[in-house]
């Protein structure tokens, strides 16, 4: 009976302390859960907060809460942006642009090239948008059809902004 009493006293006073915004610190996330009979009855002393109970007292007597926090792990930062070197632009004889792109990050990345196809006199004939998925530290080959942006012949050259956008 004296069991159940001690029990009953700490939810209560567990409830006081969530009431009087002792618990205010607790994050959203956490739990808590009043000590089970099983545990009351495994030895611990009435009235003590046992290991487990989650809310030890400090030396001025009111009750402390640490909650770590968790440091972001490689797969929740997010990528880095790749770089992105023009290897080939269409001509003639190959009617591709063709693009590698570098990932530095750790984790495999989809990364996003803009090509711009240019004619003698600097002007943007069109431009294509193309994504790739790359291997963590690995690099990857972007081989852009050239036919639907225009006559073939007309293009003078090619440039790709020299930063792969990592998507995803």
């Amino acid at each position: 009976m004296i069991k159940r009493v001690h029990m009953t006293a700490g939810v209560v006073l567990a409830a006081v302390i969530a009431m009087s915004g002792c618990g205010a610190t607790k994050p959203d996330n956490a739990t808590s859960s009043p000590q089970s009979a099983s545990t009351a009855s495994s030895g611990s002393t009435a009235g003590a907060p046992s290991a487990g109970s989650g809310s030890p007292t400090g030396e001025d007597g009111g009750t402390q809460r640490s909650t770590p926090t968790p440091s972001p792990s490689a797969a929740t930062r997010p990528l880095k942006d790749g770089t992105a070197v023009l290897t080939h632009c269409a001509d003639a004889d190959d009617p591709y642009t063709t693009v590698v792109v570098r990932n530095p990050n750790e984790r495999e990345g989809t990364f996003g090239v803009k090509i711009n196809y240019k004619d003698a006199h600097g002007f943007t004939m069109s431009e294509t948008y193309e994504q790739v998925l790359v291997a963590a530290k690995g690099k990857a080959r972007i081989r852009s059809a050239v036919a639907s942006s225009g006559p073939l012949d007309e293009i003078d050259r090619c440039e790709v902004n020299p930063r792969a956008t990592a998507v995803r």
